[in-house]
């Protein structure tokens, strides 16, 4: 401190931007951490659903007992608006820090959970029972994950690169995803899809690996300080003597009602558009079209990897160009190209599989690398996280854990195979309607908004 001024030296403000920096770091590496154990769960479910089949429902038709195990996957996402509302709530009451600390816990030790559960061979109907039950736990402890994380980063970064660090929680999705694939690969590749070893064992890898990743990631949150805006916000209201809202759900209704179903809408495309593409399109390739498990698993992974520079870049630009645009950008791109895309899929051509894959893959990302920010931007401090995490997960409840059971399930009611297009047209149109309607808030200091 200079002594005559009673300003701080520049060495006590480069430390101060050191720690910051070093601080920074050690938020954004804990939410990628914890986002890509959820995603990596739910990747390996996703790829691994034939074989899950196998395991939960044998002795069903093949598509019956993949749609039956991916309608598991959907019921799990129920619970998720409900896991908002407590996890967004406790996060506006009790701090970021806590919720994501706490969460983090429940999530890890359900998902290993899953990878112990045995199969109906030995417990009969009550082994699909269990695997529902435990990804009811888990979903419900993981809905405040993508929005705490993204929330946690936002709220520490500096507002100019906002969406380019926001971008790191998508992108810890992307490679929950690619390991989850890759992982799929490996075994289908080295042992065969329907192996002993694949049915009895190699399954339970990705889910066992959960438990020691979670406690890691507790471990780095528990060591954190609540965010900067946050923290301010407190201190704030502690010298005017008064205290956090005790109900931040009830006041994220009563006062910013609007503001929430807009965002419900902008998150609609993402929800569907995320399961359509990097989770759905590679079962319906395979179930759907016959073709080929192990040209599909490399389509996906190469899909993934370019997915996550996307991810970046997109983040980057929404930087410059502001969210509003590049979310509208978006909805139009699905608009336009998605039923084309599943008339060229038809081709079974492996490389005119990759070319549509990867288009639909950029114009996921440039709705995905640009919406976690664009949530944290419209919602205030104390409704921040239940505003993000309700809106986002209800749209994910509703519309993204059902995409692909609807998917199937509209081939099978109306004979076509591009039928989902039709269902991803509808959604693109819901989500530009609700962005056109929404407000531009990119680069705000976040206790303004």
């Amino acid at each position: 401190m200079n002594a005559d001024s009673g300003r701080p030296t520049n060495q006590e403000l480069t430390i101060s931007e050191a720690e910051k920096h070093k601080t920074l770091k050690k938020v954004v590496f804990s939410s990628f951490l914890g986002n890509f154990i959820e995603w990596f769960d739910y990747a390996s479910y996703s790829y691994l659903a034939t074989v899950l089949a196998l395991v939960f429902f044998p002795g069903e038709d093949k598509m019956v007992a993949t749609m039956m195990t991916f309608g598991v996957f959907a019921l799990a996402f129920l619970v998720r608006p409900l896991g908002a509302i407590f996890w967004g709530n406790m996060g506006d009451k009790k701090g970021r820090k806590w919720a994501l600390s706490t969460s983090i816990l429940l999530m890890s030790g359900a998902t290993f959970l899953i990878g112990c559960l045995p199969g109906y061979a030995m417990l009969g109907i009550g082994a699909p029972l269990l695997l529902l039950l435990l990804r009811m736990v888990q979903s419900f402890s993981a809905s405040g994950e993508y929005a705490g994380a993204a929330t946690f980063i936002a709220e520490y970064s500096p507002k100019e690169h906002r969406g380019f660090y926001c971008s790191m929680v998508p992108a810890s999705t992307a490679v929950g995803l690619l390991i989850g694939s890759l992982f799929a690969t490996w075994m289908f590749n080295t042992f065969g899809a329907m192996s002993e070893f694949v049915v009895d064992w190699g399954w339970r890898i990705p889910f066992w690996l959960a438990g020691p990743l979670g406690f890691i990631t507790h471990y780095i949150r528990e060591h954190l300080e609540d965010s900067p805006v946050y923290a301010q916000m407190q201190a704030d209201l502690a010298e005017k003597g008064m205290k956090s809202e005790d109900k931040p759900i009830r006041m994220l209704f009563k006062k910013h009602f609007r503001v929430l179903v807009i965002s419900f809408g902008a998150c609609v495309l993402n929800a569907v558009g995320f399961y359509a593409v990097l989770t759905y399109l590679p079962n319906y390739l395979e179930a759907t079209l016959n073709y080929d498990a192990a040209s599909a698993s490399i389509i996906t992974t190469i899909v993934l990897v370019v997915y996550i520079g996307f991810i970046f870049l997109s983040g980057r630009i929404s930087d410059k160009f502001g969210r509003k645009k590049m979310l509208i950008g978006a909805c139009v791109g699905f608009i336009v190209f998605t039923i084309p895309a599943f008339w060229l899929l038809n081709s079974l051509d492996f490389f005119t599989i990759l070319v549509v894959e990867l288009v639909m893959c950029l114009l996921l990302t440039i709705n995905d690398g640009t919406l976690s920010s664009y949530l944290c931007e419209t919602f205030p401090t104390d409704v921040r996280y239940s505003g993000f995490a309700l809106s986002f997960n209800l749209a994910n409840a509703i519309f993204g854990g059902s995409a692909s059971y609807i998917s199937f399930a509209l081939i099978e009611l109306t004979g076509d195979a591009i039928a989902p297009a039709y269902y991803m047209v509808f959604i693109a149109i819901l989500a530009l309607v609700a962005m056109i309607a929404s407000h531009e808030h990119t680069g705000k200091d976040l206790s303004e908004v």
